[in-house]
């Protein structure tokens, strides 16, 4: 994607949100089972954008995890954009995806797309990086901020965070006058947002990593809060799995999530070797970062926190959490909260559908946690990442 070529995003949304109908859908899901039916032993084939939400597909991907468990896998496919992933999934392109938590939902509620969460791929992982002289929330009023999608987590977060401070979110042309209190938020494509900051088209961001860690090396921003600060170990991306594979191939299933949850555990171990493989100097060349950037992510300076705590980015020091962790359960709380707040949140487009979901209903609906259950047992439980051994947690959201 052409980092000063915002049409080209809006291409693209225009695109997902066509592709994510009954109508558009319809097309790509006849490709999926034909796909499906002459190719019943498929090899893993990733679909993955250029963000650390990736990191357990590539890191299980370039450690030989498939092969280990006895399964093939072929080159993860990068991709520029939602539409692609979106696209590519549904067609069955590529058959393990990791995707925006609320656009899963979108997906299977709002397009009927058979395929459900079966891990998350790590928490927090996500901040407000805002303009140089912005020291406060409340100076977004009147400004422009730029999301990656509606369905997200960042238009989650970032909505709760503006009312708290009294602002009003909106979406409005670029010529409308914005009253005082009103943020206009626009969808952007991650790599279109450290540009569009330092140009000053918009005066913040709020995006998956390592694109805050950009804007902060390239001296274009500052990090205002991070999303993991506000809703503690929140899931950004997931993985979404075909549920035909699910239900006709449940031994490669299980092979499957069984290497994603054994990368997320080497992940945490190896910190700067995984920024190292994951950055353009890798042997794969998975994304186009460098190693810099991604270990200011992955593995950053003990002091760096101190730094944040000083000026705000973090408020809650006694959750202790880090900039980006590997934690592969999907929590029901979360899924139950997530869609009880979509409810309240401006989403453009199509959005009807959530009036029907009930949470507990679709946390148990939309994911199937019998592989990841597994997994994690085989490794030690959930204290192998970190975090109480148990399945069942309450959400702590705190502005």
């Amino acid at each position: 994607m052409c980092l000063d070529d915002p049409t080209h995003s809006r291409r693209d949304i225009l695109k997902l949100t066509s592709l994510l109908t009954a109508a558009g859908a319809f097309p790509l899901l006849a490709s999926l089972q034909a796909r499906a039916a002459s190719e019943p032993d498929a090899p893993v084939r990733i679909g993955y954008l250029p963000i650390t939400d990736a990191t357990p597909l590539l890191v299980a991907h370039n450690n030989g995890l498939f092969e280990a468990e006895g399964i093939k896998s072929e080159r993860p496919v990068l991709l520029r954009s939602w539409a692609q992933v979106i696209e590519a999934f549904i067609s069955g392109q590529v058959n393990v995806i990791h995707l925006l938590s609320p656009m899963t939902i979108w997906a299977r509620y709002g397009s009927k797309v058979p395929a459900k969460v079966v891990a998350w791929n790590h928490v927090g992982g996500s901040g407000l990086s805002v303009a140089p002289g912005i020291t406060d929330v409340k100076q977004l009023g009147g400004q422009t901020v730029a999301i990656p999608f509606w369905y997200s987590i960042h238009n989650v977060v970032l909505q709760q965070l503006l009312r708290e401070n009294g602002l009003q979110s909106v979406s409005k042309p670029a010529s409308a006058k914005l009253a005082a209190n009103e943020v206009n938020l626009v969808v952007m494509a991650p790599s279109d947002m450290p540009p569009a900051l330092a140009s000053k088209r918009i005066a913040g961001y709020i995006v998956a990593e390592p694109f805050n860690a950009l804007a902060e090396n390239l001296k274009v921003g500052r990090i205002q809060r991070f999303t993991g600060d506000i809703w503690r170990n929140h899931a950004c991306c997931v993985v979404f799995m075909h549920e035909h594979d699910l239900n006709n191939r449940p031994e490669w299933s299980q092979k499957v999530v069984n290497a994603i949850v054994k990368a997320q555990l080497w992940t945490r171990d190896h910190r700067e070797e995984a920024a190292q493989l994951l950055s353009k100097d890798g042997a794969n060349r998975y994304t186009p970062h460098t190693p810099e950037v991604l270990t200011k992510v992955l593995a950053p300076a003990a002091s760096e926190r101190q730094e944040y705590l000083d000026s705000g980015a973090i408020q809650h020091a006694e959750w202790n959490d880090k900039r980006i962790d590997f934690q592969p359960y999907p929590f029901p709380s979360y899924t139950e909260q997530l869609v009880t707040r979509l409810k309240d949140t401006l989403i453009l487009g199509e959005k009807g559908f959530l009036d029907d979901l009930d949470p507990a209903t679709t946390a148990r609906d939309l994911v199937d946690d019998r592989f990841v259950r597994t997994a994690i047992e085989a490794v030690g439980g959930l204290q192998a990442f970190g975090f109480p051994d148990s399945f069942e947690r309450e959400e702590e959201i705190s502005v």
